[in-house]
């Protein structure tokens, strides 16, 4: 089963489902990569050829599967305060900013962290948002974190990290918003309760239309649109634009640029941009 061999032809078929259904543009060189973790699927399905499992993929009408694939397909590389510029810059421009333009009784932030794989992102967030919080009077914090991958969202939620995990994270930090775990646990680290309680986790196709009913003051997707044709990141970047409120902050990743991309957003400065 290990040495199942994935045609040109099944491996066009397979970058077209993915695109088509998560956006994702899987170029030439992730041939081995797709080969190899949907081998996996297929000893899951107890398969053995790819048009097999191919068809199958089609002839899904709950969608279960497609989850399972695009769980397997997706790439999730992702640490605390990654980037540690743009938590700079969070709380120290973006979060009075946005403030500032609030009413007096209307304190509450909401952010969106797109991509945030197992969580090291919206919980970094959640972090900073309660370091800000204690220099600025009855602050709402809600962050809306989402993924695709449904694997990665089980693993975010628990908020448990295994201590090679957590080696960007200051000693006092640690001490302040995590709990060490105790006898076979003891190499782990858990977020405590009230930095869980801001995050809320959801699965979420960017590919799909937006549920979301009320605005974001700043919007998280780093490291993502990488992965998107330039159709399909002019799409999402509008899409993002609408919906934050304005004088909304956009942060993208370090590798990333709107360059080229049609969009309304004003550039304040490498990866960061303001409705």
């Amino acid at each position: 089963m290990n040495n199942l061999e994935l045609s040109d032809r099944e491996f066009t078929l397979f970058s077209r489902l993915v695109l088509e259904k998560a956006g994702i543009n899987l170029h030439d060189g992730k041939k081995e990569l797709v080969r190899s973790r949907l081998s996996r699927r297929l000893r899951a399905k107890k398969m053995d050829r790819f048009k097999e499992y191919y068809n199958f993929l089609l002839a899904d009408e709950s969608g279960e599967e497609l989850i399972h694939m695009l769980d397997a397909i997706s790439t999730n590389l992702t640490s605390f305060f990654r980037e540690p510029k743009h938590f700079d810059f969070l709380e120290k421009t973006a979060l009075p900013d946005v403030l500032a333009g609030k009413k007096a009784r209307n304190r509450q932030i909401n952010i969106w962290s797109a991509g945030c794989s197992s969580g090291e992102e919206p919980y970094t967030l959640s972090i900073c948002l309660h370091e800000f919080a204690e220099k600025e009077a009855d602050l709402d914090i809600k962050i809306l974190a989402t993924d695709i991958s449904t694997r990665m969202l089980t693993t975010a939620a628990g908020g448990v990290y295994h201590k090679s995990q957590i080696q960007t994270i200051p000693p006092l930090v640690l001490r302040k918003y995590f709990q060490r775990g105790r006898d076979k646990w003891n190499e782990h680290y858990r977020l405590k309760p009230f930095v869980r309680k801001t995050v809320e986790f959801k699965r979420l196709n960017l590919m799909e239309p937006f549920p979301f009913s009320n605005k974001f003051q700043i919007i998280f997707c780093r490291n993502v649109m990488i992965y998107f044709d330039k159709t399909v990141q002019n799409k999402l970047v509008n899409k993002y634009y609408d919906c934050l409120e304005p004088g909304g902050y956009l942060f993208i990743g370090h590798s990333e640029s709107l360059m080229g991309t049609e969009h309304r957003f004003k550039y304040i400065q490498p990866t960061i941009y303001q409705k």
